[in-house]
């Protein structure tokens, strides 16, 4: 491979990569510092189920990876969301001498990552695209789902598994207890600062240049010398690595995981999610996660027949109107001001 070909890869296409590098730096900053503030000025449930939406604005990033970066959309991040949450309810349940929760977090990262690696390897160097892909991972998920309820003696089955609230112990220097909401908030919150810094590094680094030219011209890109499939596995690996971990820290702050947690009916809220937040942006999906899941929250406390309704319509509208989603639309404003100016 030469070095002309690798100057070459981010001018493929006419995607933007400081649409996930230097334009996010001040609005994501801002959005780190508001969440960080926020347990000052607010308490009770919502210090409580802050950080569940966090942790489920990591998994619309985790789909980020593949949608936004590599253009393939995956309907199996519930699965691996509901797969590390079982993997951290069994971790807890051991008595290794050591935190059961670092076991459980750890093991979430290697199975989440080997599992969508292995899946990947075969899809992708079978050259399976698109359509296909999705009805794979749609299909794991209800894998995942129908595993957790055949095997009820581990998982709970129906009745779902009760998991504790981890604690952070650092050996002789003594140990943080999170079973009190705002410890917990101030744990979940770091590590989805961490997740979007290292998404947003390897974004603008030669890997995610890579999955960007393998999005706009994959025939291209493979003309040039670069292994297509491994790239797209290794993106797979690192997304599936993402949403398992993310399952695994929910399971322990929900202290709850059940099978629907890996349905498709979450799947499929994922997507939406990230649709509405802007799947170009890694921003755009981690607020997308956050905000309308919190918004489909309270519209099903409202009318409870009609939540997911008034949520299908607010895609639909995005969907025709904001192609980009709603990060999309807020980048062009500067563009679309100039042009009147």
């Amino acid at each position: 491979m030469t070095a002309d070909a690798d100057k070459r890869i981010p001018a493929v296409g006419h995607f933007s990569l400081r649409g996930l590098g230097e334009s996010e730096i001040g609005p994501a900053a801002l959005t780190f510092i508001i969440l960080g503030l926020l347990p000052i000025f607010v308490s009770g449930y919502s210090i409580y189920i802050l950080p569940q939406y966090m942790l489920f604005g990591m998994m619309a990033m985790s789909l980020g990876v593949l949608w936004g970066f590599v253009g393939i959309l995956s309907f199996g991040q519930a699965g691996f969301f509901a797969l590390g949450a079982y993997t951290m309810g069994l971790a807890m349940q051991s008595d290794l001498g050591i935190n059961p929760a670092y076991i459980g977090m750890l093991l979430s990262l290697v199975v989440g990552g080997v599992l969508a690696a292995v899946a990947g390897y075969f899809l992708f160097s079978a050259g399976v695209r698109a359509t296909y892909f999705v009805l794979v991972t749609l299909a794991l998920s209800i894998m995942v789902e129908q595993i957790a309820v055949s095997q009820s003696e581990i998982t709970g089955g129906w009745n779902g598994m009760f998991i504790d609230r981890m604690s952070l112990t650092f050996g002789a220097l003594g140990e943080i207890s999170l079973y009190e909401d705002a410890p917990a908030y101030y744990a979940v919150l770091p590590v989805v600062v961490a997740t979007y810094a290292l998404l947003r590094y390897l974004a603008s680094a030669r890997f995610g240049k890579v999955l960007v030219g393998i999005r706009e011209n994959e025939d291209r890109l493979t003309a040039l010398g670069y292994n297509v499939s491994v790239y797209k596995t290794g993106a797979f690996a690192l997304s599936g690595a993402i949403a398992c971990f993310a399952g695994a820290l929910y399971g322990t702050h929900a202290s709850f995981v059940a099978p629907s947690l890996g349905g498709v009916l979450f799947s499929t809220e994922v997507v939406v999610w990230v649709a509405i937040g802007g799947r170009n942006s890694l921003l755009g999906a981690l607020l997308g996660g956050i905000l309308v899941s919190a918004l489909s929250n309270y519209v099903s406390t409202i009318t409870p027949e009609y939540w997911q309704l008034v949520l299908g319509f607010i895609f639909i509208v995005v969907i025709v109107f904001f192609k980009g989603g709603i990060a999309g639309a807020v980048a062009q404003l500067p563009r679309l001001w100039q042009s009147r100016a």
